[in-house]
């Protein structure tokens, strides 16, 4: 017998499938995406986001998942990121190019599709470059709410780029963090996020150094842009008890922790095959212990065992994110009658006559004079 959610997914999917057959597909730019946000409030958004990833993350087994596809440059990376379960695929563009701030571009730009899994209608194509800062905020609190010592009320941010802000009020909301120290290699990284949380609440201490920033510290997030092999957390700077938030670290040859911190902490990851090839464990060997994260949510493995423990979230991000997100700025959308309709795949009145697309809108598209009398 099909459970009560699956006959909801279904008779979503269907009304989904109907819109799109009368409306086209729904696409959200990046200003209606920053519109939806403002008028939902980010604290209900990172929260919001945050149920529906683990609201998926409990389904685990129903998805078809796999590793993302990545075409490195010298530059950078662009990357594709799919997965499905039996209603819903989704895949998502991104890149990562530390350089591009030199011509006025973003790091990290992406943007995604959410499709009809019976039909392969594309429902929704949408933004992610601030939806990944979204989610990416609220994977990291989500994490950190089932592997930090729930008194944890100090974060150490080192990187203060274009992902930090929505890190520090993501765990603000959703772990309860009062007190940020934070330090970036660029002193005007770190202004622009003081700036930016100046009227947040958090108490904000600016710092000289990674080593100062994380003394002291219950949790420490790192979000560094380098794409390459950098030693921002080093042993003699961890405490027993810290949570070690490596966000940064996303792409083979990119880690941000010192290889001996693994060895002396427990490690989660979202998905290992990735994991193995992107994430802070990609210099360990196959048989170094990783447990996913969806195993501690549904209860099949522990998180953190004691308050002496270190625990280490290794975030590489993950296309089941990306999904859930998906799912959450789709609905939101059409409920706050945001995006527009667009003629994405071509309308035809006969769908075997493709070509018929081609003629004159004068003469129509099918070869109805064609037809015997």
């Amino acid at each position: 017998m099909k459970s009560a959610s699956t006959h909801t997914q279904h008779a979503t999917a269907r009304a989904d499938l109907a819109r799109f057959a009368t409306t086209g597909t729904l696409y959200l730019s990046a200003p209606e995406a920053a519109e939806l946000v403002r008028r939902l409030g980010l604290t209900h958004c990172l929260g919001r986001l945050a149920e529906h990833i683990r609201a998926d993350f409990l389904r685990w087994a129903d998805f078809d998942k796999t590793a993302r596809v990545a075409s490195h440059s010298q530059g950078g990376v662009i990357e594709l990121m799919p997965v499905a379960d039996d209603h819903r695929y989704s895949f998502k563009y991104v890149n990562g190019h530390p350089g591009n701030t030199r011509h006025g571009l973003p790091t990290v730009m992406a943007f995604g599709v959410l499709a009809d899994v019976d039909s392969g209608a594309p429902l929704f194509l949408s933004e992610l470059t601030l939806t990944t800062a979204l989610r990416t905020a609220a994977m990291s609190a989500l994490a950190a709410q089932v592997l930090a010592r729930p008194d944890s009320r100090t974060m150490a941010l080192i990187g203060n780029g274009a992902q930090s802000e929505f890190q520090a009020l993501a765990f603000r909301d959703l772990v309860g963090i009062t007190s940020l120290r934070v330090f970036d290699v660029d002193p005007a990284a770190t202004a622009k996020l003081v700036f930016n949380l100046q009227r947040s609440g958090l108490q904000v201490t600016v710092c000289s150094s990674t080593a100062e920033a994380v003394a002291g510290a219950d949790i420490v997030t790192t979000v560094t842009a380098d794409k390459r092999n950098a030693l921002i957390l080093t042993p003699d700077m961890i405490a027993p008890g810290m949570h070690l938030n490596a966000v940064g670290g996303d792409c083979p040859g990119k880690t941000e922790l010192h290889g001996d911190i693994l060895d002396t902490a427990k490690v989660f990851v979202e998905y290992e095959p990735q994991s193995r090839i992107e994430g802070e464990i990609q210099h360990k060997p196959e048989n170094f212990a990783v447990t996913e994260l969806w195993q501690v949510l549904v209860g099949e493995r522990s998180g953190r065992d004691s308050t002496e423990q270190v625990t280490v979230f290794d975030s590489v991000g993950f296309a089941l994110e990306d999904f859930s997100a998906l799912r959450f700025m789709m609905d939101s959308a059409v409920r706050l009658g945001l995006g527009q309709r667009i003629d994405l795949i071509p309308r035809l009145a006969d769908p075997k006559n493709l070509y018929g697309s081609l003629r004159p809108v004068s003469l129509g598209t099918s070869p109805t004079h064609l037809q015997p009398a």
